[in-house]
């Protein structure tokens, strides 16, 4: 293994060692969507058959609950398709999103008929509206699924019908309702991982748009082989986007994906498989940061690794990156290569900002057919999008990371540490930190049992009281965004090299410096792990 991206892992620490918190109800399963609402210390969950509203201080106290199940009719008819009544043929909360206040749009699988409805959080009631939910959720339970919610729409990618072989990345609008194209060069069975907004910055002298990311890997057109190839593609769509007019209608005009490269050069080892996308944003950042976990396709050299990447980069890939051309050999094998034909003005794929406004071109309607059929054909990007350092920020072995959320916190050496929280496919949370070009595991803690995998990590942005909460097929748990009390000595609080926690020596205790208190004075913190300055508070 490669010194600079790990470091010798600590020691486990198992669940019942440490205060944790945990939710859960009897004969409720798959707690597979998270919701915060810091302003109101509520979390919101979302599982097979409810919804709950916990106290985001203490998930353990139940403040609200509805159940949501699909009729009778609904389980008929759904057992008459072939699917399990135990299993299949009930309803699976997909989307807990909030969409104005005391409002939650929530959709569920409901018995392979997809519906969705609204949640008043003041009486913790569903409104029955019932609404169709295709697009929004997916038919089936085990399919891949994601959603995010930007001013009131619901931006989605999800299976659309029963087979689960039909996929679109659809905007649920009050206004203007957008999918993508019915091609495989558009969505390939894509698996769906992640989507968030970054919004235009606010120095922006372009007048450039609110921009929707989408994660997901999908089979590879670009690379022939004998069995299906998975890729990791990133793809974006400009909020401001409203179709074409003709062709593209109702469909996106700014649709473009590109191919998320992770590998580590040296080892010749290639990550092709995406399992979960974290965006950073912070004041301290320039710009956003994109974090991605990977594994292999079949994972068959049992590691995982964590690439960044800068938004500058995906952007700069969109656009000036060559666009995919597919032809016809003389076979009668369909290729792809590099277009090196003329490209349509303006480019296609991009938002409208002002230029393109001084070119009369005031939304995607205006565009030119020419453009449109342009879109419609090259949606995949030839350039691929290079990580931070042309190499992992962490690679781990023998375990396989399915979440990630990122903080960042300054340290008593004033320096800014990136903090990696990630979830393992055997219930334990790893935190990871930088240093010095090294990367160092700093944390393993076993917070689901039997080895259940961390299907959701969520992390809080309180400024006192920070937590992660995770999510797993059989229960919710809080965790602290450190663990420092359970160091008892100045030399097991320092050398973990935790950017959180700092001994006291006018407490004799292991602190979270975002909670320490005005008396807390001459705390003793190294991120290098140097411990010298414990000599004076080792224990007799």
């Amino acid at each position: 293994m490669h010194q600079d991206l790990t470091w010798l892992d600590p020691q486990n620490q198992d669940r019942s060692e440490i205060n944790l918190k945990y939710f859960y109800e009897p004969d409720i399963s798959n707690y597979s969507m998270l919701l915060l609402s810091e302003d109101e210390n509520v979390l919101y969950v979302g599982a097979r058959e409810a919804i709950y509203a916990v106290n985001a201080l203490d998930i353990s106290e139940l403040q609200q609950k509805v159940y949501w199940k699909a009729s009778e009719d609904q389980i008929n008819e759904c057992v008459m398709k072939g699917k399990d009544k135990q299993t299949e043929c009930l309803n699976y909360v997909r989307v807990l999103q909030p969409l104005k206040e005391n409002v939650l749009y929530v959709c569920g699988t409901n018995a392979f008929h997809p519906i969705c409805d609204y949640l008043d959080l003041t009486t913790f009631e569903l409104a029955g509206t019932n609404e169709d939910g295709t697009g929004q959720s997916p038919f089936d339970p085990k399919k891949s699924y994601t959603s995010v919610m930007v001013d009131g729409e619901l931006y989605s990618g999800t299976s659309i019908n029963v087979m689960g072989s039909m996929h679109t990345i659809f905007r649920h609008s009050p206004e203007n309702n957008l999918k993508t194209h019915s091609s495989i060069l558009w969505l390939d069975e894509p698996i769906f991982v992640f989507a968030d907004v970054i919004r235009r910055s606010e120095n922006d002298a372009n007048g450039d748009d609110d921009k929707v990311y989408i994660s997901f890997n999908e089979n590879s057109l670009e690379y022939n082989f004998l069995n299906k190839m998975l890729i990791p593609r990133i793809a974006r769509v400009c909020k401001g986007d409203q179709g074409g007019f003709w062709t593209l209608e109702k469909t996106w005009t700014t649709f473009l994906k590109a191919t998320l490269v992770c590998h580590l050069p040296e080892g010749n080892y290639v990550f092709h498989v995406i399992t979960d996308v974290f965006i950073l944003k912070s004041p301290s950042l320039k710009e956003p940061l994109i974090y991605g976990v990977f594994t292999a396709h079949l994972n068959n050299i049992g590691m995982s690794a964590v690439c960044a990447y800068s938004l500058a980069s995906i952007e700069e890939v969109f656009a000036t990156g060559k666009y995919m051309q597919s032809f016809v050999t003389d076979h009668k094998e369909i290729k792809y290569v590099p277009y090196s034909g003329n490209i349509p003005e303006p480019r296609p794929g991009m938002c409208i900002n002002s230029f393109d406004n001084e070119r009369k071109y005031n939304s995607s309607i205006d565009l030119p057919t020419s453009h449109l059929e342009f879109v419609q054909n090259h949606p995949l990007i030839f350039d691929t999008v290079n990580p931070i350092g042309n190499k992992p920020q962490l690679l781990k072995k023998n375990a396989i990371y399915t979440q990630i959320v990122v903080d960042r916190v300054e340290a008593l050496d004033s320096n800014t540490y990136n903090v990696m929280f990630l979830g393992t496919d055997e219930g334990f949370l790893h935190k990871a930190i930088n240093f010095e070009k090294r990367m160092y595991i700093i944390e393993h803690v076993q917070i689901f049992s039997d080895a259940d995998p961390v299907q959701t990590l969520l992390l809080s942005s309180n400024k006192n009281q920070r937590y992660i909460y995770a999510s797993s097929f059989s229960e919710v748990v809080q965790i602290p965004i450190a663990l420092c009390d359970k160091y008892t000595t100045c030399t097991g609080c320092v050398i973990i090299r935790d950017p959180y926690c700092a001994w006291s020596p006018t407490k004799l205790s292991c602190i979270n410096i975002l909670e320490k208190e005005d008396t807390d004075r001459d705390l003793i913190q190294n991120i290098n792990g140097d411990d010298s300055s414990c000599s004076d508070y080792q224990p007799l």
